[in-house]
C-alpha cells in the first residue's frame, strides 16, 4: 500500500489536491458566514434565510455557467489552461467579497466566484485520470477529494477566529499563493497526443445532439444530485432544521458544515478504497448511496436530540455522502479525451447547480409542509432519481481512457 501511494502522490496530484482544498474553502465559506455576514449587512431573521437562499443560488448558477465555459476550454486549450484561469478568477472575486456593502453586491460577487470555482475540480480530475495508470487513477482522485474537502474545516476555523470579511481575504490569498505552484505541473500527454485539426474537441452541444452521449451524460449528473441535496438543504440550512427538530442547543451552520465535511473526507477515502478493492465503481457507489439514504432517515428522527447528537448526524451524513470522488471518476471515465474535460467539469457543476431547483423546491414547499415535510418530499424525489440512474449506468473500472468520441 505504501508503494502504491508513492506512485499516486505525484506532484500533479498533490498540487491539484491543494487546489481543491482552496476550492472547497471558498465554495463553503458563504454557508459558514451566512448568518453573520447578512446580519451585519442589515437583514433580519427572515431576510437572512431568504437572501441566503438567493445568494447561494447565485453562486451555484455561476458554477453552472463556469462548468460549461471551463469544460470547453479544457478540451480545446488543455487542462492546465483551466487550472490557471479559474483560480485567478475565484481568488479575485473572493478577495472583493470582503468589501461588499450591500446584499446585491454580495450576490454578484458570489456569482463571479461561482464561475471561477467551477473549473477547479473537473480539470484536475481529468488531468489525474489521464496521467495515472488505470489501476491507480481511483486512488489519485480519492486523495484529491479526501484532502480537498478538509477546506471546509479551514473555513470554519478561520471564520470562528476572524471577522467574515477577513475570512474572504484569506481565501483569496490562498488562491494566489497556489497559483505559483501550478507552473511546475505539465499538461496531460493523452490530451496533447490527440490534438489534431480533424478531431473535434470540447463540443459541449454534442452531448445533447448525440443520443448515446446524452443518455450517459444525464445519468452521470442525476446519480450525484442526492449528495448536494444533503449538503445544500440538510446541512446548509441546519440551523432551521435544528429549530424544527427542537434540538437542545443553538446549532451553528459553520460547525454543522465542518462536521459534515470531516465525514466527507473520511467517506471519500472509504468509497475510493472500496471501489479499488471491489474493482468496481458501480458496486461501491451503490453501497454508499444506500447507506446515505439511511443516514438521511436517521437525521429526520432526531426530534428533541442533544446538540452533540445533531453534529454526530452531520458527520454521518458527510461520511455516507462521501462518494464525490467516485462520482467524478465515473463521469470522467465514461467519455473520450476530446470531450472528457467538458464532461468532468460540467457534470459536478450541474450537480452543484442542482441546488438551485432543489433549494427552490424546498423553499416553495416549506410554507405548506413545514421545514421537515418540505425537506423529506424533495429528498424522496432526488434519491429515487439517483437510484434509477445508477442502475442504468455502466461499469468503468477497467476502461481504457485513451480514445476519442466520434
Amino acid at each position: 500500500m505504501i508503494s502504491t501511494m508513492r506512485q499516486v502522490l505525484t506532484l500533479p496530484v498533490i498540487v491539484i489536491a491543494m487546489g481543491y482544498f482552496v476550492d472547497i474553502y471558498d465554495l463553503i465559506l458563504f454557508g459558514v458566514v451566512r448568518v453573520e455576514s447578512l446580519t451585519e449587512l442589515g437583514l433580519d431573521k427572515d431576510g437572512v434565510m431568504r437572501w441566503g437562499s438567493i445568494i447561494l443560488n447565485m453562486q451555484m448558477a455561476g458554477m453552472l455557467l463556469g462548468g460549461i465555459l471551463w469544460g470547453i476550454l479544457g478540451d480545446k486549450k488543455g487542462r492546465m489552461s483551466v487550472l490557471f484561469a479559474s483560480i485567478i478568477l475565484y481568488s479575485v472575486a473572493n478577495t472583493l467579497n470582503a468589501f461588499v456593502a450591500s446584499v446585491e453586491q454580495y450576490a454578484l460577487l458570489r456569482l463571479i466566484a461561482g464561475i471561477g470555482l467551477a473549473g477547479e475540480l473537473g480539470a484536475g480530475v481529468t488531468l489525474v485520470a489521464e496521467i495515472l495508470p488505470k489501476q491507480l487513477r481511483g486512488y489519485g482522485v480519492m486523495a484529491i477529494a479526501a484532502f480537498g474537502v478538509l477546506g471546509v474545516v479551514a473555513a470554519n476555523i478561520v471564520a470562528t477566529h476572524f471577522d467574515w470579511r477577513n475570512a474572504y481575504i484569506f481565501g483569496g490569498l490562498l488562491g494566489f499563493a497556489l497559483l505559483f505552484l501550478r507552473f511546475k505541473v505539465r499538461e496531460s500527454e493523452m490530451f496533447t497526443h490527440h490534438v489534431s485539426d480533424d478531431i473535434k474537441r470540447g463540443d459541449f452541444f454534442s452531448l445533447f445532439k448525440n443520443k448515446r452521449l446524452f443518455a450517459k451524460y444525464i445519468k452521470a449528473i442525476l446519480i450525484g444530485v442526492p449528495l448536494w441535496y444533503v449538503i445544500g438543504v440538510l446541512v446548509m440550512f441546519s440551523p432551521e432544521f435544528a429549530m424544527a427538530l427542537e434540538i437542545d442547543g443553538k446549532v451553528s451552520a459553520g460547525e454543522a458544515l465542518m462536521w459534515c465535511y470531516i465525514g466527507l473526507s473520511a467517506g471519500d477515502l472509504a468509497s475510493g478504497f472500496l471501489s479499488q478493492k471491489l474493482q468496481s465503481r458501480k458496486k461501491a457507489y451503490t453501497i454508499f448511496l444506500v447507506i446515505s439514504a439511511f443516514s438521511v432517515l436517521y437525521y429526520y428522527t432526531l426530534q428533541g436530540a442533544s446538540i452533540s447528537q445533531f453534529y454526530f448526524a452531520m458527520f454521518l451524513l458527510g461520511t455516507f455522502c462521501g462518494y464525490w470522488a467516485l462520482f467524478i471518476t465515473m463521469a470522467a471515465e465514461q467519455f473520450g479525451t476530446n470531450i472528457r474535460a467538458t464532461v468532468a467539469t460540467t457534470v459536478p457543476n450541474f450537480v452543484r447547480g442542482s441546488v438551485v431547483p432543489v433549494t427552490s423546491s424546498f423553499m416553495l414547499l416549506k410554507d405548506s409542509l413545514g421545514v421537515l415535510g418540505a425537506g423529506a418530499a424533495v429528498g424522496t424525489v432526488v434519491f429515487a432519481l439517483g437510484f434509477v440512474m445508477l442502475y442504468l449506468t455502466h461499469e468503468t473500472f477497467y476502461k481504457d481512457l485513451d480514445y476519442v468520441e466520434a
